[in-house]
Parts: structure tokens; sequence; C-alpha cells
């Protein structure tokens, strides 16, 4: 007997063998550049993912993750060159530059298509009317003060105000022990430190940087930041290398007992942790001028999420996205990485179960978050030109005004 192979049998043969041979590559793999998963407790970031993916078949996450400074150039040279991953974690200093290049998504349409509901959102970070990015996690900036070497220098009330903090600092500083009151980290290469180490001092007082929508560097505010910061410099309290000190290498410091006190996130206390399970510190919060006694400006980052305006996944991007805000895993995700969540209705646990958690939960409720760098054009120029002006003050070049003369002249450029 002869066997006939009709040409419908083949063509149904030959599609059933195309399904067969691309089913196991028809999943959708979705790229997430951030630094959050260095900083979370190790697998807690990959878990998360791995949820997302068994609530949605078909949708892979590749994490490709890095420290803070590593993972800004990594975008910055996506935006650049059309390479950015599909899903990327954001600091709000930098979404005015990507979206100069046109790299991020708008996230509005996406918004309305679903259904979103925007009221569950903290903030939804807008330039131009784009929304460009929802900040998923929230860190303030507290002091870390290392308790054993307050204690060993004599320091029995922690300091509340900036006169309190130049004695603590002087106590604490060492230098024959390589040991000191503060670090100040000013690299030119992670401008950050203006942000985070400098004009949260103004912030803290219930100041600013700011009048009406403007740089307002030369007022009082600024000028007298400079000069304390300066007068923590001319006494020896701070930690050689300002001028190429790094976040990283700051907490390095404080991990190391190099350090007395520094201005960080709380997004480091499960790295200070892990590096030095013995480390004794307590979390106060930044002090302020004298006799000032209103709410104090709580400096803060945020781990913000967008979607390249490149990505072929836009769909499946904004589902991840969808994922993190949404209000169980955000307050998984929040209640990870110890920080305030982006859904409002999410409630972390991290302030119950933690002390040092529930003492930055107390600061937070008695001040208000502020960072005025957020949002504004060319965001991390305006930190690189203020910082260039600082180290020439820190170095006996010119004088606190003229530094901010200097600085304003500059800003005022880029507005």
């Amino acid at each position: 007997m002869t066997f006939r192979i009709r040409p419908t049998m083949l063509k149904m043969a030959a599609a059933a063998w195309l399904l067969g041979a691309t089913g196991a590559m028809a999943d959708t793999t979705l790229e997430f550049t951030q630094w959050w998963e260095p900083e979370l407790p190790a697998g807690s970031l990959r878990k998360i993912m791995d949820d997302f993916e068994a609530a949605n078949p078909g949708i892979k996450v590749t994490l490709v993750s890095g420290p803070y400074a590593t993972t800004r150039d990594q975008i910055s040279v996506g935006a650049a060159t059309g390479t950015l991953s599909d899903v990327v974690g954001l600091d709000g200093a930098w979404v005015n530059n990507l979206n100069a290049q046109n790299a991020l998504a708008d996230m509005n349409p996406m918004m309305d298509a679903s259904g979103f509901d925007k009221s569950q959102v903290a903030d939804i970070i807008k330039v131009d009317g784009k929304a460009v990015m929802f900040p998923v996690a929230s860190f303030v900036y507290p002091v870390f003060v290392n308790l054993d070497l307050a204690a060993q220098a004599g320091v029995t009330k922690l300091p509340s105000t900036r006169a309190e903090f130049l004695e603590a600092a002087k106590k604490m500083t060492h230098a024959d022990k390589n040991q000191y009151g503060w670090v100040l980290p000013l690299s030119l290469q992670t401008p950050s430190g203006v942000q985070n180490d400098m004009m949260s001092w103004v912030w803290a007082s219930g100041q600013s940087m700011m009048a009406d929508g403007k740089p307002a560097l030369e007022g009082k505010p600024v000028v007298d930041m400079l000069t304390f910061v300066k007068s923590l410099n001319d006494a020896g309290t701070i930690s050689p290398g300002i001028a190429t000190k790094t976040e990283q290498e700051k907490v390095e410091e404080f991990v190391n007992d190099r350090v007395g006190m520094m201005i960080d996130s709380l997004a480091h206390v499960n790295l200070i942790r892990k590096r030095n399970p013995k480390l004794n510190f307590d979390l106060i919060p930044v002090p302020v001028v004298e006799n000032y006694n209103g709410k104090r400006g709580l400096p803060y980052a945020s781990w913000g999420i967008g979607i390249s305006a490149g990505s072929k996944h836009q769909e499946e991007a904004w589902k991840l996205v969808q994922y993190l805000m949404s209000e169980k895993v955000n307050a998984k995700l929040v209640s990870l990485a110890n920080a305030f969540p982006g859904n409002v209705n999410a409630k972390p646990d991290f302030v119950t179960s933690d002390k040092a958690f529930g003492k930055a939960f107390e600061i937070f409720k008695t001040g208000y978050l502020a960072n005025e760098f957020t949002g504004l054009p060319v965001a991390e120029d305006l930190m690189t030109q203020f910082d260039v002006q600082a180290q020439k003050v820190l170095a006996g070049e010119q004088t606190p005004e003229q530094a901010a003369a200097n600085a304003q002249k500059g800003w005022m450029a880029k507005f």
C-alpha cells in the first residue's frame, strides 16, 4: 500500500513543527536595570521577579544590577546609544536629562489604557507633562552615629544643632588613629554628595536653595551652610580625600569605624549590618541652625522606575511597573528595603519589627520630605557646578560667599 501525503498535511505538519520549535522562544524577556538588588537582602528582588513571572506567563525578567554610580553611567550610555533596558531604575535627578534625550516613555497612555488608579501612588514624576517615573520606594537620609566611637569620645548627648554637631565631630576625631568625626564625599564623578551631604543641612532647617522656581544660592541659607561645612573642615574633623571620595567609600569608612557620623540613606542599613554585624549605631535627624523649632526637612532619594521609550515590549514592561506599584508587592519590597512606600496603601512591617527603622519612622513623622533637585533641568550638572565651587572653599581658594555667587551664575545659565 502506498501512503500519499497530501499538501494540506504537509502544511499542517510544518505549522506544528514551527510552533514546537519556537514555543520555547515565545517568552518575552524584559531587561530591568537598577541598583536595588545589591542593597536588598540576597535573592529577595529575584524572588519578587519570580513571583511576577508566575503571575504573568510568557514574560521573563532579566535583572541587570550594579552599584548606584555604575547603574547611573550605564543608563546614561544606554540613553545616548538607544540601548536602554526595557525597564529602568531611576533617580529623580536623572529624569530631566533622560527626557531631553527622548529616552523615557510617557506612562500616561499606559495608565489610561489599563485603568490604573493614579490615586494609589504617592507621586508621579512628570517632565513636560509626560509621566516618566514612579517613586517605588523612598529613603530618608538621617545622620548615622557610631555609638561606640561617640561613647569613647565622651559624647553623651547626640547632636541636635549644628554647633553640637561640630563639637561632637571634634571629640570623635583622632587623626593619629585615622578616625574622624564626619565624612563628606564630593567626587565630581558622582556629585550626589552636594544633594545628600551638603544641601541636606539647608533643608533640615526648613530653608531652601531656590526662590520662586529659580536658584537662590547667594542667600543666607546656602552661604551659612558652606560656612558651617568649612568650619568642620578647618577643625580637621572631615575624613581626608573629600574631592575624590564617593558615597560608596563614605559608607565603607563608617562600616570600618573610621568615621563617627555620616549622612546616609536608609537603603544602606542592610549593607552596613552585613559588612559589620557588630557595629553599634543610631539614627538622628540632620542637625539644625540654632533656635530653629519648626519641622525639619528630611533629605530623601527614591528608587524610581520608568520604561524605555525604545523598548519593543512596553506593554509587558508596564505590567512589571504596575506589579511593583501594587499595594501588596510594594509593601513587601519596601519592607525588605526598609523604605517608605510608593503605594499610599502599602504598610511596611519594619516600623514595628526593627528598632533602627522604628526610629527612622519617628523622624519621618515629625518632619517633611525635602529634595529640591528632583526634576530640575540637568540636576547632576548643577550638582557638579556647585561641587567645584565647594571644593575651592575647602581648599582655601575662595570664600563661601564667592562660591555661592559663582555657583549662582553657573546655575542661572541653565534656567
